[in-house]
């Protein structure tokens, strides 16, 4: 196996062991709740559900990334040991923390030229951005170096698609991503927002959907219309839910129905701290390889 540290940050929302059995490191977000400060450590200071019911009784959130002293002193040891790094970002479509990582990287490079390290911007988020993590510990595992890897994950990372849909839309009024007479109108007409990323790592709506039950099969229609080799997909395929698994059920079951070559049952997983902070609970997100993404 090649000797360089695969990373991301903990917004890939995967859990702690798949992490660790695929050899990936990651360093932690940040995120406040009713002004105490958490780390976003994949539930562990916080177990989700208590997350998400403290949200839902109204306790304020605010998050904060990984700035460039934490990048440096997170990186500074493996440099020490004598190895290259590739750290992957959640998406500078919703967050700044490429640009800190960036800024790390080049100090660190002062005192470190002979070293590699590589800032991937994954245009992705939550568990997408983990099956892209997912994808790269691959690559190593068959012996690519961290040349080939980085130059990979460029080529390749929008052709992971990301699609969502929210049940609550109370969070996202409370954030201004909708106006409150459309939330207004869409909680009395049952209205479902779905939402996809952009080529540019930016979250945007798509459509509205009526009841939870069309958005499900929506959402699924989508995976048929953009998957490589439509309802022959053979790779993986992750689901993360905020506080609504039932629902997050529901889909991993018709894509397990509709795509009967899936590598593996579908993974479904958490909408960690720090991106469900701004979602609030009752978002379910459908991550899949497909044709590459452009507007």
């Amino acid at each position: 196996m090649n000797d360089f540290v695969l990373s991301c940050c903990s917004t890939a929302d995967l859990t702690a062991e798949h992490f660790a059995a695929r050899d990936i490191h990651y360093i932690c977000f940040h995120y406040s709740l009713n002004g105490k400060q958490y780390a976003d450590d994949l539930g562990k200071s916080m177990p989700f559900d208590q997350f998400y019911q403290a949200m839902a009784d109204g306790a304020e959130t605010q998050t904060s990334q990984v700035n460039v002293e934490e990048f440096t002193a997170y990186f500074t040891p493996f440099l020490e040991q004598g190895k290259d790094i590739l750290h992957v970002t959640l998406s500078s479509g919703i967050s700044g923390v490429y640009n800190s990582a960036c800024v790390a990287r080049e100090e660190l490079l002062q005192k470190y030229p002979d070293r590699k390290i590589y800032i991937v911007d994954s245009l992705g988020a939550s568990s997408g951005y983990g099956l892209l993590m997912d994808r790269l510990a691959d690559l190593r595992d068959k012996g690519e170096d961290v040349d080939s890897v980085y130059e990979w994950a460029l080529a390749n990372r929008l052709r992971l698609h990301h699609w969502f849909f929210s049940t609550d839309l109370t969070f996202y009024v409370k954030g201004g991503r909708i106006s409150k007479a459309s939330g207004w109108f869409g909680t009395v007409l049952n209205i479902c927002p779905l939402l996809n990323m952009d080529d540019q790592g930016r979250l945007i709506p798509r459509s509205k959907i009526r009841g939870k039950k069309a958005v499900i099969k929506e959402i699924v229609a989508r995976m048929e219309q953009f998957a490589d080799g439509g309802t022959n997909y053979n790779g993986k395929c992750y689901i993360s839910n905020s506080a609504c698994y039932e629902d997050a059920r529901a889909v991993a079951d018709l894509v397990e129905q509709k795509f009967p070559k899936l590598n593996g049952k579908v993974e479904i997983n958490h909408v960690g701290t720090t991106i469900g902070s701004h979602t609030g609970p009752g978002t379910v997100a459908l991550f899949f390889w497909g044709s590459e993404r452009k507007e």
